[in-house]
């Protein structure tokens, strides 16, 4: 089995893709209740912060912060996955290997991380998941996706209303913590 290096850094901060296998599935959307379940269940187990967050049908992109001793990304997105897989009906297809495993066929099984190195890196990052709702043809307006941490950046003023073209939307994906 091939071995992927991972970068780890205790306390480090990270951004994430994570998509579903099958990727004209609108699941994350449709069930988006049980993927905030998900996240609230292993950050209280496991604490992190969500710096930033967009959910769209088939995938999700997030920037978190790991406590300062702590590098175990790996092991929040394991739960995360199994923790949201567990409420889900078990009628996906899955191909022979995921059935010889005993898997899911819900998540892909490899995520991409990317160790956010400074300033820049983080507002390049953050970015470009507040703009991927209309990157992917969701909305013409940023504020229309309710889905998106971009919302909790206008309401802290750290974003204007109209920044990428768009108006402030009412529509929250979530608390305080961007999810």
């Amino acid at each position: 089995m091939t071995q992927y290096r991972r970068a780890r850094s205790t306390g480090g901060t990270y951004f994430f893709t994570v998509a579903l296998a099958d990727r004209r599935s609108a699941l994350l959307v449709d069930r988006v209740s049980s993927l905030r379940n998900a996240f609230r269940h292993v950050q209280r187990v496991h604490p992190f912060a969500i710096e930033a967050i967009v959910i769209l049908p088939d995938h999700l992109h997030s920037v978190w912060r790991l406590p300062p001793s702590d590098a175990d990304y790996s092991t929040r997105w394991r739960l995360i996955k199994t923790e949201f897989s567990r409420v889900i009906p078990a009628d996906e297809l899955r191909n022979a290997s995921r059935i010889a495993k005993n898997e899911r066929g819900i998540w892909q099984r490899r995520y991409w991380e990317h160790l956010i190195r400074d300033d820049t890196d983080f507002v390049r990052h953050v970015d470009y998941i507040h703009n991927n709702p209309a990157r992917h043809g969701h909305v013409k307006r940023l504020a229309d996706w309710p889905l998106s941490s971009f919302h909790k950046f206008v309401q802290l003023g750290i974003l204007p209303h109209d920044w990428g073209g768009g108006t402030e939307s009412t529509e929250q994906f979530g608390e305080s913590s961007g999810i």
